[in-house]
């Protein structure tokens, strides 16, 4: 049995390894994993446009199910990844033991609330039905988000690790229902509002103008960041892209590209 489980959380990495980019590299390479939107098309503009002047050569790998990428860095299929903000991967490392740490922060992807029933959150009729992501710090956030804009009231002092049992208030008897982060954007026809991320509304061609409402950038602890394995943190290609995530190009970049539905966080 335990050689069954071991094969099949082999091949559960390969098919998602199978799903990133083809792009084999070479060994001279910083292999990064990332998510498609926003990350890879900065790592691309990086690669593109940067990273020949600093000397580092890049390896991206796009990952389509972003949970494959902290278990990829840790075996070593790459040296980094850029996908996470801090609570996901403080989670990430303490359900599973590891030691994965931030090199820097790179953006914000605002999550926003979205409808196609809905003009403004005032619209949304008693018993309305939304949906949100289901993975916990995600999940946090979205209730914060409704609760900042008066839908609910939460708990004092549950912060981003709020759940629906923290609920205390819900004047239009709201109905929640949470699915994958990845689902979201699909569910715009069958429920009322979506709390979609950033970079999910984004890859649904939605922007941050057609949001109801969206996340504040002032102390927002959801940067996505650029992760490695402890100790790798002073590695020198790793310090080359650090510096180039953080250069005024890329927040250029992220500016002119992105409109507001993604923000730099440096």
């Amino acid at each position: 049995m335990r050689k069954i489980i071991a094969l099949a959380a082999v091949g559960t990495l390969a098919l998602g390894l199978a799903a990133c980019s083809d792009d084999s590299g070479d060994s001279d390479s910083l292999k990064v994993a990332a998510s498609a939107v926003p990350h890879a098309q900065i790592l691309e503009y990086i690669k593109d446009n940067l990273a020949a002047a600093e000397g580092l050569k890049l390896d991206i790998k796009v990952f389509d199910d972003y949970a494959l990428q902290n278990p990829a860095l840790d075996d070593g299929s790459v040296d980094a990844n850029y996908f996470q903000h801090k609570p996901y991967l403080d989670q990430y490392n303490t359900e599973n033991k590891k030691d994965l740490v931030p090199v820097t922060p790179v953006h914000l992807e605002p999550l926003g609330v979205y409808s196609k029933k809905n003009k403004a959150l005032t619209d949304l009729k008693d018993g309305a039905t939304i949906s949100f992501p289901n993975d916990a710090t995600n999940a946090g956030r979205a209730l914060r988000l409704l609760a900042d804009n008066g839908l609910i009231t939460l708990k004092d002092g549950v912060g981003v690790n709020a759940t629906e049992r923290d609920v205390v208030g819900n004047p239009k008897k709201l109905t929640f229902k949470a699915l994958d982060a990845e689902q979201l954007p699909r569910t715009l026809d069958d429920v009322d509002a979506a709390v979609i991320n950033g970079n999910y509304a984004l890859q649904a061609n939605l922007s941050a103008k057609d949001a109801l409402a969206l996340e504040k950038a002032e102390g927002n602890p959801y940067a996505n960041l650029l992760v490695v394995k402890k100790g790798h943190e002073n590695d020198e290609d790793v310090l080359k892209l650090k510096k180039l995530l953080n250069s005024p190009e890329v927040k250029k970049y992220i500016e002119d590209e992105f409109q507001g539905s993604v923000l730099p966080a440096f």
